[in-house]
This record gives C-alpha cells, sequence and structure tokens, in this order.
C-alpha cells in the first residue's frame, strides 16, 4: 500500500496553485476569462443541494458516466435530434441518470458572466466536485480548460464503455489503470458509492442467479433485506432501489465499513474486500476516511482529467444539450 506516497501526491496537488498544467490543462485556466466561475457554481448549487439533498449523487453518477466514455467532454448532456436518435443518453447503462437539465442552467448563469468562454465539460466537473464537498466529502481542488465534444456518440458507445452492474475487481482495475490510477486510487474510487443508491435492476443477476458464489456471499440478514426490496419477478423493478449504505447523503467511509461486513450492493463491492490486491486497502479505508480522503481526491483529478479535449480540440457550446 502507497498511501504515504498518495498523501504527497495529494498535498503537491493542493499546494500547486495557479499557473501549474495537467496535460494542457491549467488550475487557473479562467482567472482572466472567468474568474467569477467556481464562486458562480457554488452559489447556485447550495440552496439547490438543500432543497433535494439526493442532487449531489446524481451530479456525481453524471459526471463518472459523461467521463467513461470518450473523457469528460460533456456528450452526455446532448439530446437526441431528429435524425440520430440513438443518442449516448439512450444506452441502457445510462437508465438512472438524472440532473442534465441543472448543468444546463450552470451553464446560462456562467454565460451571463462570462459569454462563450467555459465549457460544458469544466461546469459538469466543477458541479460534481461541489457535490462532494457539499456532502461533508474532501474539498478538491480542479484543473480546468476542458473542451466540449461537437459530436454526441452513440448509445453502442456508451453501452460499450461504461462498466456494466456486474463488473468485477479484474474490470475495475483494467478500466481505472487506463486513466492513470493505482490500485490504491481505483478502489479510493470506486467509494463514490458512498452517495446515492442502487436501483434493484443492477442487482437482480447477484440476488437470484448467482448463488453459492463464494465471491459474492453476503451477510445473510442484508442478504433478506435487499430480497425482500427487489424480489426475483416484480413489475417495479426498474423504479425499485436500494440505497448503497446507511449513510447515503454523507460523503464518508461507510461504503467500505459495508463491504467489511459483507453488506456491499454490487458484485465489485465483494469481490473487492476479498480480492488480494484491494482487499487491504479497502480495509485500510474502512478505518482511516483521512486516508480514503486524500486517495479520492488524486483519483477524482485523474479521471477529470484523462483523455480531455483542448486547445483546438473540440468546442464550447452555447448550450450544453446542443451540438451547435
Amino acid at each position: 500500500m502507497d498511501l504515504i506516497r498518495t498523501a504527497v501526491v495529494v498535498v503537491l496537488i493542493i499546494g500547486l496553485g495557479t499557473g501549474v498544467e495537467v496535460g494542457a490543462i491549467q488550475y487557473n485556466f479562467y482567472e482572466k476569462s472567468c474568474p467569477q466561475l467556481e464562486n458562480i457554481v457554488r452559489t447556485a448549487l447550495v440552496p439547490i443541494f438543500l432543497t433535494d439533498p439526493t442532487t449531489p449523487a446524481a451530479l456525481l453518477r453524471l459526471m463518472f458516466h459523461d467521463c467513461q466514455v470518450q473523457g469528460c467532454d460533456a456528450s452526455i448532456l446532448v439530446d437526441p435530434v431528429e435524425e440520430n436518435l440513438s443518442s449516448e443518453m439512450a444506452s441502457r447503462k445510462n437508465f438512472g441518470i438524472r440532473k442534465r437539465g441543472l448543468i444546463s442552467m450552470l451553464k446560462s448563469l456562467v454565460e451571463a458572466a462570462c459569454p462563450e468562454q467555459v465549457s460544458c465539460a469544466d461546469i459538469l466537473i466543477l458541479a460534481a466536485r461541489e457535490a462532494v464537498a457539499i456532502s461533508e466529502g474532501p474539498h478538491i481542488k480542479v484543473p480546468l480548460g476542458r473542451r466540449d465534444s461537437s459530436i454526441a456518440p452513440s448509445y453502442e458507445l456508451a453501452d460499450a464503455l461504461i462498466p456494466p452492474a456486474a463488473a468485477g475487481v479484474d474490470d475495475m482495475l483494467r478500466i481505472f489503470a487506463g486513466k492513470g490510477m493505482t490500485i490504491e486510487e481505483s478502489v479510493a474510487i470506486m467509494g463514490a458509492h458512498t452517495l446515492g443508491i442502487t436501483h434493484c435492476l443492477n442487482i437482480l443477476n447477484r440476488l437470484y442467479e448467482q448463488e453459492g458464489d463464494q465471491h459474492q456471499r453476503m451477510e445473510p440478514k442484508f442478504e433478506a433485506l435487499l430480497r425482500s426490496i427487489c424480489p426475483k419477478v416484480s413489475s417495479t423493478s426498474n423504479s425499485s432501489f436500494v440505497l448503497n449504505d446507511p449513510t447515503t447523503l454523507v460523503f464518508d467511509n461507510h461504503y467500505y465499513k459495508n463491504a467489511m461486513g459483507g453488506r456491499g450492493v454490487l458484485r465489485i463491492d465483494a469481490e473487492m474486500v476479498s480480492d488480494p490486491r484491494t482487499a487491504p486497502i479497502a480495509q485500510h479505508f474502512a478505518t482511516d476516511r483521512d486516508d480514503f480522503f486524500l486517495a479520492f481526491s488524486t483519483a477524482f483529478v485523474k479521471l477529470s482529467t484523462s483523455g480531455v479535449l483542448t486547445g483546438d480540440q473540440g468546442v464550447i457550446r452555447k448550450r450544453c444539450n446542443v451540438v451547435d
């Protein structure tokens, strides 16, 4: 485990201040063109978070699903048009995605202050960053300067690139290693599951079709609870859901505590605490919230900067839901 090195990296990232680049993006990217950007986003989101406390989880998931498909380029925000009805949002893996319109609202506020300067992609990253912070998670400093995609990827591409609900440790490590993450950071980024819910549709296979698999074993009372909420045959499996952990509105390390106790909802939650590559890290995060926060912060930055469009690539959309 290399948590000391991870902590040092985070301290360096947070302490770099302005003028430092991560690839072609910078921590002070909008210093002259839109210096009030972060304050606009934060001020607009606070009352929304207070009114609907499920919003942070929705925004964090929205960012994850956007960044998994060709990098963080706001492509998930594009609405289908008549000649291309198979938009990214048509993917079955984007079932339950919410709050896309909230990014468009933030964009309109930013446009009023800084016309045609700030990408929807950067606004989405800032919104996800605020979602973590408002939920009592770490305050993450993120570099900016992303550009928006000029095309809307098909649902087939989203189907292929967004990890399935049945993904295991091998899948998780492969995906996040491709984004430059260490094993520690890969385990840490999974801690985003501490916020929000999981739809029954995504765990029916685990509950009823993989019985006896030692890696899938749950604490018996917890398994019984999930089965009572998510019956094998139900007309409401698309809308029924279970909480990811008991403190679902708070960004904390209870996700790891639950997984260690056999109360992980998804397959990855169970495998991560039994696989020798990841189990010691998950166990450490279950007992040390601060180290989890440090590793999650570096992982968040790596995810948000992997494969992004910059410079002459992409565009800055005037409206987030339309490719100009």
